[in-house]
C-alpha cells in the first residue's frame, strides 16, 4: 500500500516537488509520483485521487504553481488530507499559488506549506502518518534531535572563530 501520493501539475514542478519525495524516502514512506493537471487533464485528475483513496493512500501532497488549482481540485476530490505546494512561478513569483491554496472556501481545507516548501509538505505527511505509526513519531523526534544539535555545532563554530 501506498502511504503518500505527490502530485505535480507540471513535470517543471518536480525540481520543487524533489525535495518532499527526498523527505519520504529518508523516512521510509511509500509513495506514488503523478503529474496531473487541475485544467488539462481533470477527468484524469479526479479518477487518480479516487483510486489513490481506495487502494488505501493516506495523504496527498500537491504542488502547483500559478492559480494553483490543483491541491483545491484534489481536496474537493477527496476526505484524505492534503497538503499544497505553492509554486514559485509567474510574475507573481509564487504568491497567487500561495493565495489559491491558503484561501480554500470553508468545508474544503488545504493544509498549506510555504511557497516552495515541498520539504516541510514531505514532513507533514510523516508526521501526519506519525499519529497512527509510533516508528514514525520517534523517527521525527530523532530527525529534530539531530537539527537541534546541528545547530549547536554551528553556534559553537562561530562563537570558537569570534573569539580566535
Amino acid at each position: 500500500m501506498v502511504s503518500v501520493g505527490v502530485v505535480m501539475g507540471s513535470d517543471s514542478d518536480y525540481t520543487v516537488m524533489e525535495d518532499a519525495v527526498k523527505i519520504l524516502k529518508q523516512f521510509g514512506v511509500s509513495f506514488e509520483l503523478k503529474v496531473s493537471s487541475a485544467h488539462r487533464t481533470l477527468k484524469r485528475t479526479v479518477e487518480w485521487v479516487e483510486s489513490f483513496e481506495k487502494q488505501g493512500g493516506r495523504v496527498i501532497i500537491a504542488g502547483a504553481g500559478l492559480a494553483a488549482h490543483l491541491p483545491g481540485v484534489i481536496a474537493g476530490a477527496t476526505a484524505l488530507p492534503v497538503i499544497g505546494v505553492p509554486i514559485r512561478s509567474g510574475a507573481l513569483e509564487g504568491v497567487d499559488a500561495l493565495l489559491a491554496i491558503v484561501q480554500m472556501p470553508s468545508g474544503i481545507p488545504v493544509a498549506t506549506v510555504g511557497i516552495n516548501g515541498a520539504r516541510n509538505a514531505g514532513l507533514l505527511a510523516v508526521e501526519m502518518l506519525a499519529i497512527s505509526e509510533s516508528s514514525l513519531k520517534d523517527a521525527i523526534k530523532e530527525f529534530r534531535q539531530k537539527m537541534a544539535q546541528e545547530v549547536e555545532i554551528k553556534d559553537r563554530l562561530l562563537q570558537e572563530k569570534l573569539n580566535s
